[in-house]
């Protein structure tokens, strides 16, 4: 077979020409536009503005009920019976539990009779002054005689004052002998049952969790909140007052519970172990939808975040070794270019932009007023300088 010799050198050359060209590319060289050279990339930008925006925190968080109580006896007896199912949902003075209320029934009863005999005796013993201080204005008894009676008066009223006391006190022990709910709540698992002989207090009977309105227990970093008193005292952010914070709940499903509270505790105290300091909310829980012991996310709200920039998060690019954004600027030729500009990002914004919420990228630093950021098209830009033509919409590309 025949080879012609100037077809290979002609096919030879042009590899070469087009591996250099390439070389070229990558070593940063843009080619020269115009006639037979690359085309502008159609870009979007905006015009770099600042505003106030909401300044928000979300944060994994556990929760607790508001309140969780020990059920005891106050009297010792014997466990009659139990008057809730375990899981049930209770009302502050319901009946929990029974003790044997016989020998109670009988102290009150026991009481009353000793009052009855006190007042009795105190009667008794008025009718006697009464009776001597007419002898003794006659000088029939003696100055001494009518002291005792007087006296036996006042120990009588004293004897009634006691009967009394002991009477209420024994009336309180019968009130006692119902084992009574202190709060509302669910009721936990029984301890004890039916038959067992309680001694008092020191026996634990149940338990019971108040769920309305539930406790969200969270860690704030040391290092976000240095963050955030020093933008305050710069007047970069404006914070809740005393620290209370809106609070919302997003549960493990992603769904948004309806109901929202505030903060209402900051510990003092950084935790030397996780370097964060505890904070709680309080959330109403009407429905008994949230269980102590969940794990949700909790988004604190209600600080805002002055004169930000905000840049759609698509528009902000990672170079490996930080993050930038491409401006279209005019270069020393007056053609309109795309040149990276490094950036300090902040928190993630979200906005609703024609009905369609949208994220966003905080500016800390890296912007100016009226720069021209490119948000759409940074893939058609394939190195720094390359020459952009800027279109009329921000449409993605």
């Amino acid at each position: 077979m025949r080879i012609n010799n100037n077809s290979v050198l002609t096919q030879l050359k042009l590899a070469v020409l087009g591996a250099f060209s390439v070389f070229l590319v990558a070593c940063g060289e843009a080619p020269a536009s115009g006639q037979g050279g690359m085309r502008p990339a159609s870009v979007s930008v905006i015009s770099a503005s600042t505003q106030d925006v909401a300044f928000d925190i979300e944060l994994p968080a556990t929760l607790s009920g508001s309140k969780e109580v020990e059920v005891r006896a106050r009297v010792g007896g014997i466990l009659t019976s139990r008057n809730f199912d375990e899981g049930q949902a209770v009302t502050k003075g319901q009946s929990l539990f029974t003790i044997d209320i016989k020998p109670y029934q009988l102290a009150v009863a026991h009481a009353e009779a000793l009052l009855d005999s006190a007042e009795a005796t105190l009667s008794k013993a008025k009718k006697d002054v009464t009776r001597l201080s007419q002898l003794k204005n006659n000088k029939s008894i003696s100055q001494s005689d009518f002291d005792s009676a007087q006296a036996s008066v006042e120990v009588a009223a004293a004897n009634v004052s006691k009967a009394k006391i002991e009477l209420k006190q024994a009336k309180l022990n019968l009130d006692y002998a119902q084992v009574k709910s202190p709060v509302n709540g669910v009721m936990g698992r029984e301890f004890v049952s039916e038959g067992t002989y309680v001694t008092g207090p020191a026996l634990l009977l149940s338990q019971i969790t108040q769920l309305d309105p539930v406790r969200v227990r969270f860690g704030l970093s040391e290092r976000e909140q240095l963050a955030m008193r020093t933008d305050q005292a710069a007047g970069n952010l404006t914070l809740p007052k005393d620290g209370h914070w809106d609070a919302s709940i997003k549960l493990q499903d992603g769904s948004i519970y309806p109901h929202t509270g505030s903060v209402n505790f900051s510990d003092i105290r950084i935790n030397q172990y996780t370097g964060t300091s505890e904070l709680q909310a309080s959330i109403p829980n009407p429905e008994f939808k949230l269980r102590p012991g969940q794990f949700v996310r909790v988004t604190l709200s209600g600080a805002v975040r002055k004169n930000a920039f905000l840049v759609p998060q698509r528009a902000v690019l990672d170079s490996g070794s930080g993050k930038f954004v491409y401006l279209a600027t005019p270069n020393a030729k007056g053609m309109t270019v795309a040149l990276p500009a490094p950036v300090q990002v902040g928190e993630w914004i979200k906005q609703e932009v024609d009905g369609e919420v949208q994220n966003y990228w905080v500016i800390r630093s890296g912007l100016k007023l009226d720069d021209q950021v490119i948000i759409d098209g940074m893939a058609r830009i394939f190195f720094p300088g390359m020459p952009v033509a800027v279109a009329n919409n921000s449409q993605a590309e």
